[in-house]
């Protein structure tokens, strides 16, 4: 009799027209707006600081992949364009470029590659890299340029953000004009500024279906509740620091946050109650990618606890 072996292969089986590729140039169109927000606040800094983050990450990746690794490149699918963008929205635009090359090598060989690349890392790389930075750099990485740098670029003035001059007590929330936050007429980081764009970028991400609203949502609305109840002012919480670009950009990773729904709402309130309390009561002003890190490290549990029942099986009667 005639034996047939039956191939199984790995899930998913449902075949798309979406590729890997297509996400990672969809979320990078995405930034543009606040790309551009951020040129049009700090000038030549900004794009300075992009420049060489995506070229210094794209080249992190190239030797790592060729000469250690001894595969072939895989820049084409973007991941490495994207993690170096992301790892620009989270530097001030007067960041040395040996820094900023420090940061892309630590983002992508210890955040990315050394976890097997893309696909496998437990944390999100950009993220990775930028708090690196900012525990051994702390004097480079938290000297904010102040908007209308011009061609300024090492030498731009530079002064407290919202939230570090709420943190030391120089202003009070009902002192800042909500409408300069959304515009992007304050300091910080390059994606801090521009409120507006990031949510525009993000409504882009949605409709195109590269995300789904859970997590930005589930952090939005966590850390509106919590700040409501601490006494702190939502609109300032939510339009200053990185909390959109975090909500929108950086915890929807793929790869770093949960896969079912359920899992994804947990993982995005942990993200804005997180958040809060590093503001609130933290050593530093800004608690985002803390937050974040700290809640990729709960992901393999909250997949485990929110585990999707499987097709054709039925749930236990306790």
């Amino acid at each position: 009799m005639e034996q047939r072996l039956l191939t199984v292969s790995l899930p998913p089986h449902i075949h798309a027209p979406g590729t890997t590729a297509g996400a990672m140039w969809r979320v990078v169109v995405a930034l543009i707006p606040a790309l551009a927000c951020s040129m049009w606040v700090f000038g030549l800094g900004a794009a300075v600081v992009t420049v060489i983050s995506v070229l210094a990450c794209m080249g992190t990746e190239y030797f790592i992949t060729r000469f250690m690794l001894k595969r072939r490149p895989t820049l084409g699918d973007g991941s490495a364009a994207l993690t170096g963008l992301l790892l620009a929205m989270n530097l001030p635009s007067n960041l040395p470029p040996w820094t900023i090359v420090i940061g892309a090598v630590v983002a992508i060989g210890i955040g990315k590659m050394a976890f097997g690349g893309l696909g496998c890392n437990i944390f999100n790389p950009a993220l990775v890299g930028r708090v690196f930075l900012l525990l051994s750099f702390p004097v480079q990485m938290t000297s904010w340029p102040l908007p209308g740098a011009g061609m300024e670029y090492l030498d731009a003035a530079t002064g407290a953000t919202v939230l570090g001059a709420i943190k030391m007590g120089e202003l009070s929330a009902s002192d800042i004009n909500v409408a300069d936050l959304l515009v992007g007429n304050t300091g910080g980081s390059l994606g801090e500024v521009g409120a507006l764009a990031l949510i525009v970028g993000g409504l882009f991400l949605v409709l195109s279906k590269v995300i789904t609203w859970h997590i930005p949502v589930s952090v939005i609305a966590s850390a509106a509740l919590f700040s409501l109840s601490v006494g702190g002012d939502i609109a300032v919480e939510l339009l200053s620091g990185g909390l959109l670009l975090g909500a929108i950009f950086m915890a929807t990773d793929y790869v770093t946050s949960p896969m079912t729904r359920s899992g994804m709402l947990i993982y995005g309130a942990g993200i804005g109650v997180i958040t809060i309390i590093i503001r609130h009561w933290g050593a530093y002003p800004e608690g985002v990618s803390f937050a974040i890190l700290l809640m990729n490290g709960c992901t393999p549990l909250i997949n485990r606890l929110c585990r999707p029942k499987r097709f054709g099986a039925e749930r236990r009667r306790r």
